[in-house]
């Protein structure tokens, strides 16, 4: 019972190395998911305050869509198309990193990499962001998408909303913001032949 503290810890060393790092391991897995949930939230954020933005600033904090459709004379879609560079762990002889990465993704799901944003004008003005692709990250929704409009949200323009930041904002990291609805675009009348 007098025997020195490290004699008597001595056979539980290897297995307390483990558990630091797996403890280790799985801080670090929490962190990055953590990334997750704000970009998520910069995301959703992103589509209520690009509402009633022009097209030039659209394109100042956004970038020369990919791609570009006109619907009418006065509605168009701006398309933007990014994906993400993931680097990848390599797996060593006392963590298997790489391996911990895979099996939580595969869990837990959230292993995006692409996101596709369309962002609807009318009258040069912005009405609709949409998300679509393989965009989700570890926590949240559309997450990948903060690639798209980072510029936007970090450096807003002049003409972008005002949206409430902080813990009690209307953003929600788990689903896109719920908009007013937008009036539908005057179509004219069918002409009438007899």
């Amino acid at each position: 019972m007098n025997a020195p503290v490290a004699t008597r810890f001595t056979p539980l060393w290897p297995r307390l190395r483990q558990a630091a790092a797996l403890v280790a391991g799985l801080l670090g897995l929490c962190g990055l998911s953590g990334c997750g949930y704000t970009d998520s939230r910069a995301a959703h954020r992103a589509q209520m305050t690009m509402i009633g933005m022009n097209s030039t600033d659209v394109q100042s904090c956004v970038g020369i869509p990919d791609k570009t459709k006109k619907i009418s004379d006065t509605v168009q879609i701006f398309e933007y198309s990014r994906t993400l560079n993931i680097p990848s762990t390599n797996d060593s002889t006392l963590i298997p990193l790489q391996s911990v990465v895979n099996l939580t993704e595969t869990t837990l799901g959230g292993a995006g990499k692409t996101c596709v944003a369309d962002i609807r004008l009318e009258n040069d003005r912005v009405t609709e962001v949409h998300y679509s692709g393989d965009d989700d990250e570890m926590i949240g929704t559309d997450g990948v998408c903060s690639i798209v409009t980072r510029g936007c949200v970090r450096q807003p323009v002049a003409s972008m909303r005002h949206v409430k930041t902080g813990v009690f904002s209307p953003v929600s990291a788990f689903h896109s913001p719920r908009l007013d609805t937008q009036p539908a675009a005057a179509t004219p009348a069918p002409a009438n032949t007899k």
